[in-house]
C-alpha cells in the first residue's frame, strides 16, 4: 500500500486538482484508492461528489484515532455511481471526508504523539493499493501529520518565482522531517501544474526547476485547462468528462500516476544534496 501526500507550501497552485486528477487516473486503472481530505476547506470532498452522510469525517477520526474504524466511516466517491450508470465494472474510490474540524490540528506545535494520529487511523485499513492525502497549503501540523503517515510526498508547483522558491523550501523541510520523524519517507517528485505553453516565463521557470530538482521534476507537466473548474464544479471525473480537452488531460494524469508510482527511494539522495 502506497500512501502519498499531495503537498504545497503555497496555496492556489492546484494541489487539490492534482489530487483529484490522480484519483481519476487510479479509478480508471482499477487501483483501489482512498482519498484522505486533510485540508479544512474540504475541496477534494466536494470535487469527488461525496454526499452528506452520518459517517465520521477525518477530523473526528483523528480525535480518537485508535477507535476511528476508518473502514466503517469512509464514503464512496460520487464518481462510482456515475461509472455504474455508464456500465463500467466494479471499482473502489473511497473518501475520508474533510471538514473544518481538522483545523484544530493545523498548528506548528504538534508533538510526536499528535503527529502519529493519521498513521493510527490508517492502520485500520488494508483495503487500498493507494492512499492519496490532500494536505493544506502549509507546513503546519496537518501536513506534518500526513507526512508521518506517508511513504511518499508529491509536491505541486506552478512554474512561477514564488512557487518555485516555496518548493525548494518544502524540499528542505522534507529532509529535516525525515531525519527527525519519518526516516522511511521519500519524495515522490514535483508536479508542474497549470503550465501555459505560450508563456516565456513558464518556460524559463520549468528550465530552472529541471536544473534545481533534476529527476524529481515529474513528467508530464499538467497544462492550464480552461474547463477544469467546470469539471470540478460538476463533481465529475476527468476520465468521464466529454471532449478532446478532457481526454487529453486524462491521458496526462494516467502517465503522471504511472511515473509517480514508479519513483523509488533512491530519489532521497537528491533531497539530501
Amino acid at each position: 500500500m502506497q500512501v502519498v501526500s499531495i503537498s504545497s507550501l503555497k496555496g492556489g497552485v492546484g494541489k487539490t486538482s492534482v489530487t483529484t486528477g490522480l484519483a481519476s487516473a487510479a479509478l480508471a486503472a482499477g487501483i483501489p484508492t482512498l482519498v484522505v481530505d486533510l485540508d479544512p476547506h474540504a475541496d477534494a470532498t466536494t470535487a469527488l461528489g461525496v454526499q452528506p452522510s452520518d459517517k465520521l469525517d477525518i477530523g473526528r477520526m483523528l480525535k480518537n484515532p485508535r477507535k476511528a474504524n476508518i473502514a466503517g466511516n469512509v464514503v464512496p466517491s460520487g464518481w462510482i455511481s456515475r461509472m455504474a450508470v455508464n456500465g463500467s465494472g466494479p471499482a473502489v474510490l473511497d473518501v475520508a471526508v474533510g471538514s473544518a474540524y481538522t483545523g484544530i490540528y493545523d498548528r506548528p506545535d504538534l508533538g510526536k504523539r499528535d503527529l502519529r494520529r493519521l498513521s493510527a487511523v490508517l492502520a485500520g485499513t488494508n483495503t487500498y493499493e493507494l492512499i492519496l492525502v490532500d494536505c493544506p497549503p502549509s507546513l503546519n501540523g496537518l501536513t506534518r501529520m500526513a507526512w508521518s503517515a506517508s511513504t511518499k510526498v508529491a509536491l505541486v508547483a506552478e512554474p512561477g518565482l514564488f512557487s518555485v522558491a516555496g518548493t525548494e523550501r518544502t524540499m528542505r523541510a522534507i529532509q529535516l522531517f525525515r531525519q527527525e520523524f519519518a526516516p522511511n519517507l521519500s519524495p515522490a517528485g514535483i508536479v508542474a501544474n497549470r503550465v501555459r505553453s505560450g508563456s516565456s516565463e513558464h518556460a524559463f521557470r520549468l528550465a530552472e526547476m529541471q536544473a534545481m530538482f533534476g529527476d524529481l521534476l515529474l513528467a508530464p507537466h499538467i497544462p492550464e485547462q480552461a474547463n477544469w473548474q467546470q469539471i470540478q464544479g460538476a463533481a465529475h471525473s476527468v476520465h468521464h468528462w466529454p471532449g478532446d480537452s478532457a481526454k487529453a488531460a486524462a491521458g496526462l494524469y494516467d502517465t503522471l500516476l504511472e511515473n509517480l508510482m514508479a519513483t523509488t527511494k533512491t530519489s532521497r539522495s537528491r533531497v539530501a544534496r
